[in-house]
């Protein structure tokens, strides 16, 4: 079944054959009977083959394809599609006509069962006559929307969700095209509407490349009427069937995994049941239950972040999807019937204050996102989903391709930044790795130098910096450090000239939008662009900068004025915002930009792909450091998470390896009191750069798994962690761990990936790891120490 990529139709009134011209190499089918299918699960099918065509007088092959035609029935109508280690499923409803999409990993698709029609428990076979027919299975459509003139759903759903409302049970399906171009599949499904007084059609687009274990989702919306329509919701994914390997509504075995996040605690995975979480199919399968969660605001990862996981602990099978979007943001884990629907997007009128106006033949398309099915765990589902973001970050500077060291000077100087400082700094790690050095915040001029306001007027305190900007950036040029500077740009804090500049700034309610000390530049206006591109872009160029750190730290909240809702408000100013980020990078193609938002706050796909880096979070030298790095492998990629190691004079060995040895989780960033280093404690650091250089080919490209034997606390964190991180040839491993608090000194033994490993690479706590064969031993060790090994095969 692994090999069949069948192309599914619309299942309606025989239809006539559409007759092709010879010139244009197609068919002539009926669309009822034809199906495609015989291509095998590394060369996924090459055509272009629609039922129904819309505009268009021909229908054409990409290229020619050896075809098995096989004859569908009118009740189980399906196409399949192999993506390398998955399968992805269309199937349309016979009898309500909704168009599904499941997937499947390739390795269980043959173990899929068959689901009961009927539900047969005792209280619904004593329902009387007809009653006692209660279908399990409801179907469910790949694409979610409400449109404001059509009724909402019922079943005591308003204000919970808004899912499988006759907008959405009205769409049929109009077409189907599977292209080939290279190695890259792409699936466009279009939907429609047609007998409504104001018709309309959404379009899913599935793109899958070879080699990958995810694919990407991308819906539009269409207003094919005459007048305006007004979307109320819209999803950018919809998966169902979870889970195809229970006859039932799989008692006791689903689990929905979410990843919270508060300020400088990012990324704590939430395991729970369904049946925890209240989503179980009523005993009728009437009233539909939602769990709805997500972010509202500019800071889009903020108590969740944009990413979801269903797993089937008995058949060993999760299912995700991540958002790539930086403004409010909703997933809903659904349920009517036996299986659960996983859904997301754009944060709805109802959760996100959002709605969006579209006139008559316009169209609106929904934010990307990335989909995958997994045999595994949760780490197997975070790797499949982060590795969307690669293609993006190859696109970087070519500097970040050896993931230079990074030397931030704000737990050095807390704010007052200076010329010498930064120099004596260079001077100390002169003979380490470190290739990048950048003044935080506090460069600035300010009325009040004690103030930690007044940004936003961008003008150098030459007190601090005689030369400016390009005297520092010339001689760490000289040094060979490149040079990098912060900016919170998007925003002008009270006491600056720039806070009074309203007129270009966000509003809400009529009235300029103020959050704490903050007003935002509203980025779609023109003249908050022109002043940007004089005070940070030439400014960066005219000093040399080569790498900016863009700060954020507060939140816009529910929205802005300038839009038919608060929440497109929000929405189309974080575009112009992520435009800005883009313009940057085309007049400074080498600049390197690191994503901070109070530390982790827009740690997303959507802003990680036009970033070089992300900081990790605000948790500077705390305990839990290499807690929240080791969460964040299940949602960005390892070589874009710059993790600090804070160091001062009065730290022994221990405390040095525990800090250093995190910043192996990622990006090494170096601050503290680095120049007033002893040459013992600086010597310490040397090793831990000789030992990143083995470990960077891995952190830069590999497999994470995470083993734990700890507390519930982050801030109190007992026992220990360990991270295993396989290359991607098999052929290296890099092992970091952790020793927290007492939790009785606990051991443990850890399997390692098949082979006879040898230590290439120790640096940290001596033997709180021992390696024999492909056993690892956690050994008894003291409190708040850390340890790395790399490991080749012998």
């Amino acid at each position: 079944m692994g090999n069949r990529i069948p192309i599914f139709r619309r299942i309606e009134k025989p239809a006539p054959c559409f007759d092709v011209s010879q010139s244009d190499q197609c068919m002539s089918f009926s669309p009822r009977l034809q199906d495609v299918s015989g291509i095998g699960r590394h060369n996924p099918l090459t055509f272009a083959l629609c039922c129904k065509l819309v505009n268009k007088s021909s229908l054409t092959w990409s290229s020619p394809v050896t075809t098995d035609l096989t004859v569908l029935t009118a009740d189980q109508l399906t196409a399949e599609f192999a993506l390398g280690q998955t399968v992805a499923i269309y199937r349309i409803d016979p009898d309500s006509q909704l168009v599904s999409l499941m997937l499947i990993p390739a390795a269980k698709r043959d173990q899929m069962v068959a689901k009961r029609e009927f539900l047969d428990t005792h209280e619904v076979k004593m329902l009387p006559g007809t009653w006692n027919k209660m279908p399990a299975q409801k179907p469910d459509c790949l694409v979610q929307l409400q449109l404001r003139h059509l009724p909402g759903p019922g079943g005591f759903a308003q204000g919970m969700t808004m899912r499988n409302n006759p907008s959405v049970t009205g769409l049929r399906l109009e077409s189907q095209t599977a292209t080939q171009d290279g190695d890259k599949l792409t699936v466009t499904t279009v939907l429609a509407n047609t007998d409504t007084p104001m018709p309309y059609a959404c379009e899913h687009v599935l793109t899958w490349q070879e080699g990958d274990r995810f694919a990407n989702v991308q819906t539009t919306f269409i207003n094919r009427s005459e007048k305006q329509a007004t979307l109320d919701m819209l999803s950018s994914f919809s998966l169902t069937g979870m889970t195809p390997f229970a006859v039932d509504d799989a008692p006791g075995r689903l689990m929905l995994h979410r990843l919270r996040s508060i300020w400088s605690n990012e990324g704590r995975l939430d395991s729970q049941a369904f049946e925890e979480l209240h989503i179980e199919p009523t005993w009728t399968g009437h009233a539909p239950i939602s769990e709805r969660f997500g972010t509202i605001g500019s800071m889009p990862v903020r108590q969740f972040f944009p990413w979801v996981g269903v797993e089937d602990k008995q058949a060993n099978v999760l299912w995700g999807a991540q958002l790539a979007i930086a403004s409010s943001w909703q997933i809903e884990a659904y349920r009517r019937g036996d299986e659960v629907n996983l859904s997301g997007g754009i944060a709805d009128r109802e959760f996100g204050h959002w709605f969006k106006h579209i006139a008559s033949g316009q169209s609106f398309e929904a934010p990307k996102a990335t989909i995958a099915t997994v045999v595994g765990d949760v780490d197997d589902l975070g790797h499949a989903l982060t590795q969307s973001m690669v293609r993006a970050v190859d696109e970087q500077p070519a500097v970040e391709a050896d993931l230079p060291i990074v030397f931030n000077e704000w737990c050095t100087s807390w704010g007052k930044p200076t010329h010498e400082n930064m120099l004596a700094n260079a001077e100390k790690l002169a003979d380490t790795d470190t290739k990048i050095m950048v003044i935080d915040a506090g460069w600035t001029n300010r009325k009040n130098p004690e103030d930690a306001q007044e940004n936003g007027d961008w003008n150098v305190n030459t007190k601090s910096f005689p030369q400016g900007l390009e005297g520092i950036s010339k001689d760490l040029r000289d040094r060979g450090i490149l040079p990098g500077v912060w900016f919170e740009w998007e925003v002008a804090t009270i006491g600056s000239d720039a806070y009074e500049m309203n007129d270009a700034q966000l509003h809400r309610d009529g009235m300029v939008l103020t959050v704490g000390t903050r007003h935002f530049w509203d980025l779609r206006n023109p003249k908050a662009q022109d002043y940007l591109a004089t005070k940070l872009i030439k400014q960066l160029k005219d000093a040399n900068m080569g790498y900016l750190k863009v700060d954020y730290n507060d939140t816009i909240g529910l929205g802005v004025d300038g839009a038919e809702s608060l929440g497109e408000g929000l929405r189309q100013h974080v575009i112009a915002v992520q435009d800005f980020f883009r313009r940057m990078r085309r007049e400074l193609p080498e600049l390197i930009i690191e994503n901070c938002s109070s530390g982790g706050h827009r740690l997303e796909p959507s802003m990680m792909q036009i970033c070089a880096q992300g900081s990790f979070s605000d948790a500077h030298e705390t305990v839990e450091i290499p807690i929240v790095a080791a969460n964040l492998h299940r949602c960005i990629l390892p070589r874009q998470s710059q993790i600090w190691a804070v160091l001062h004079q009065c730290d022994d060995a221990k405390r040095l390896n525990y800090s250093l040895t995190a910043t192996f989780l990622g990006r090494m960033c170096l601050s503290g009191d680095i120049h007033e280093l002893e040459d013992w404690q600086l010597e310490i650091v040397k090793q831990s750069n000789i030992a990143y250089r083995d470990a960077r080919p891995i952190i830069k490209d590999g497999i994470s798994r995470i083993h734990r034997d700890m507390g519930l606390s982050y801030r109190h964190p007992t026992g220990y962690q360990t991270i295993i991180r396989q290359s991607v040839d098999g052929n290296d491993l890099l092992i970091v761990s952790h020793r927290f608090a007492d939790k009785l000194n606990a051991t443990g033994s850890i399997t390692l990936p098949d082979g006879n490993w040898k230590v290439k690479t120790d640096f940290g706590q001596p033997d709180l790891m021992t390696v024999t064969g492909n056993q690892l031993s956690i050994n008894p060790a003291p409190e708040f120490c850390g340890q790395v090994l790399v490991l080749s095969k012998a």
